[in-house]
């Protein structure tokens, strides 16, 4: 059994929410470059510089890729052998991005309550995801989420019968109702299957993928390159001014699911998809 104290926790995730917010991730620049070097749209090429001189200033001077530094989502893999120590982990985690958001000069965007709208003012509670492992290591992802990308999402509850053309269509269509409000080229995270909750874990889950690593299954390593190839098909382009580029990547989580449903979910992201990782 190995001890660790909750503040390696805290200290961690503060650390996080800041290079995430900050430094674009290599995968996401390499998408970047490709798209500023294959797009054929004159304004979507300069959208692609601008992009990436974007990135370039937020990690020269260590500030925010955009001024949405979203809600603090956190994927966190607790080992089975780690005894937690100190104190709770709820609130250590919390306290690591109140701690982040608020050093780091980050936007906080939570309010307490859904309809009377008080924000919180350092950007808690985060929305924590927490899987036991085996093992006796603590790996913790730290994904901001920001708004405008979040609310083009959609969950649908398709049926057995609907098939791929169902979940295909619907992707398609999900993305092009969103047209320029994303901030494309996005990032597709699709989920398929599971339940009403699950599918949209799934759909998150996909975007944590490193950009266009396909699915290991050729099936839907395959039916993710469609969907790709359709929503760029869509003329939306980069940031929605026409174009190539709508979409950077598919990405498509599956679960086991009921056989009298086939639920599906799709969550964007924008440009900027943001991520960082540390294991503890």
């Amino acid at each position: 059994m190995r001890e660790v104290h909750v503040k390696e926790i805290t200290e961690a995730v503060a650390k996080l929410c800041q290079e995430a917010n900050y430094f674009l991730g290599e995968d996401v620049v390499k998408a970047l470059q490709k798209g500023l070097q294959e797009e054929p749209s004159p304004v979507g090429k300069d959208v692609f510089r601008q992009l990436l001189e974007n990135a370039r200033l937020a990690r020269d001077e260590e500030v925010p890729l955009c001024q949405d530094t979203g809600t603090a989502v956190l994927f966190i893999d607790l080992g089975q052998e780690v005894l937690l120590t100190g104190g709770d982990f709820n609130e250590a985690v919390n306290e690591g991005v109140r701690q982040g958001y608020l050093r780091g000069f980050l936007r906080s965007s939570i309010v307490s309550d859904p309809l009377e709208r008080v924000n919180t003012k350092d950007n808690t509670p985060a929305v924590i995801h927490l899987r036991l492992i085996p093992g006796d290591k603590i790996k913790i992802t730290m994904a901001p989420k920001g708004g405008g990308s979040e609310n083009m999402s959609a969950v649908r509850m398709l049926t057995p019968a609907q098939g791929v053309k169902g979940l295909t269509d619907f992707v398609v269509e999900t993305v092009s109702g969103a047209g320029a409000n994303p901030c494309p080229p996005v990032v597709v995270g699709v989920g398929l299957g599971g339940n009403f909750e699950k599918v949209a874990f799934l759909a998150k889950k996909a975007l944590l993928r490193p950009l266009g690593e396909p699915h290991p299954q050729a099936f839907y390593a395959d039916l993710e390159k469609e969907l790709l190839e359709r929503i760029n098909r869509s003329g939306i382009g980069p940031q929605g001014f026409g174009g190539r580029f709508t979409a950077l990547a598919v990405h498509l989580e599956t679960a086991p699911c009921h056989i009298a449903g086939m639920p599906a979910a799709v969550n964007l992201n924008c440009h900027a998809a943001r991520h960082a990782q540390r294991v503890l």
